[in-house]
């Protein structure tokens, strides 16, 4: 009589949870980034620390998810991150890509995720074509674009008297991009571009292409780099003395690490357009300090946290789905409102554009930080509508007109 009831209850409670084990969800998600070169520090490590953060943040355990996390150093070079995008979708069952800096391997890694019909959400490139020409269903461009980075950086520059443009342009697809979206704005505000040189990326020495910009007379020297080219531009500016000599360097993409490595001595004065500052709020701060102690006291850069807000979302959406099937969680991303303590409210457009607030900071004078790592000072709120290209311009063949 006992082990008749013991085996009935035992039958009974394998009945009760195997609904239960039925809608367990196993996701595998890549963070795809250079992990050894000059973006090393604003991606990298940090940004698979920050995914890590929105799996624990979300409790997907207890949801019934299981996430498993991988990844790998794209070299920033579109051969390799194809290479490794194709082997993480045929071969290792990857579910999704995540950050993937450097515009020309993103764009390679978002056609081959829209051509196996995974999920991309792009926290690291900055070409606004991810959006534009080369949108894809299957990708969301979450933390910043070039777009945005020339209305926030360009037009304050222009606004502020910088009516003629020289520019320094890294030659691939991101430097292109952002050159392009730049001069856009800058003529867009009666400015005018007196040049522009293309520069080797990654690069060293950037003596002869900064001194070609100091011959141009040009008010306003546009960086169209990044990383470590943008700080090696900055640090020989200064060695020629062609801030001393009154022409002003325009950083179009600055990062919270280059920040840092060139210090606020060299940097102050520096204006330049962000999506995410860990002292803005106490909630931003409150994660980045959690960031910090599992990032060897680093700070997180706008990308790092867009990785954690894109992640986050992307959970949501399969507990919503109750699946990862791709188009079933791409529906819900983009139908349910975004929310989270680093961007705070904002959606997802029919174009894959991730829309928030950026902001325009300028770089704080030694004596005005507080400590480590206190640089910034907001100048202005862009609102999102303000920063991102309007969808009645877009180029994406997924905007109705």
């Amino acid at each position: 009589m006992k082990l008749k009831t013991f085996l009935t209850t035992t039958a009974f409670a394998a009945l009760m949870a195997a609904p239960a084990l039925a809608q367990q969800i196993s996701i595998k998600a890549g963070v795809l980034n250079d992990r050894s070169g000059l973006y090393a520090d604003l991606s990298g490590e940090g940004s698979v620390i920050a995914a890590r953060m929105a799996v624990e943040d979300f409790k997907a355990a207890e949801k019934g998810i299981k996430v498993e996390i991988v990844s790998a150093d794209h070299q920033n070079k579109p051969d390799v991150g194809s290479t490794i995008a194709r082997t993480w979708y045929d071969q290792d069952g990857v579910d999704l890509i995540l950050d993937v800096p450097t515009s020309s391997v993103a764009l390679a890694v978002n056609q081959i995720t829209r051509e196996k019909n995974k999920i991309h959400i792009n926290s690291g490139a900055a070409s606004s074509d991810l959006t534009g020409k080369a949108c894809s269903p299957n990708t969301v461009h979450w933390t910043y674009d070039t777009y945005a980075l020339a209305q926030g950086t360009g037009g304050a520059m222009v606004k502020a008297g910088g009516d003629s443009w020289y520019f320094l342009t890294a030659d691939y697809a991101f430097g292109h991009a952002l050159e392009r979206d730049t001069a856009a704005i800058v003529t867009r505000n009666g400015g005018k571009v007196v040049g522009a040189v293309r520069t080797p990326f990654p690069g060293t020495d950037f003596s002869s292409f900064l001194l070609q910009a100091q011959a141009s007379k040009a008010k306003v020297i546009g960086l169209a780099n990044a990383g470590g080219d943008t700080i090696n531009s900055i640090k020989q500016a200064g060695e020629f003395g062609i801030t001393a000599g009154g022409q002003k360097l325009a950083g179009l993409l600055v990062f919270l690490t280059d920040v840092h490595s060139l210090g606020l001595a060299t940097a102050q004065g520096l204006v330049l357009t962000e999506s995410f500052y860990w002292n803005t709020n106490d909630q931003t701060r409150t994660w980045s300090d959690r960031f910090a102690k599992a990032n060897g006291g680093k700070k997180p850069t706008m990308v790092q946290a867009g990785v954690y807000s894109g992640m986050l979302h992307y959970l949501k959406a399969v507990e919503a789905a109750k699946s990862k099937d791709s188009a079933a969680v791409m529906a819900k991303m983009k139908e349910m409102p975004t929310d989270d303590p680093l961007f705070g409210k904002g959606s997802v457009r029919a174009d894959g554009r991730k829309m928030h607030d950026m902001y325009l900071f300028e770089v704080k004078k030694p004596g005005e930080s507080k400590g480590p790592w206190d640089y910034y000072k907001q100048i202005s709120v862009l609102p999102a509508e303000q920063a991102f290209r309007p969808l009645a311009e877009s180029e994406c063949p997924l905007v109705k007109k």
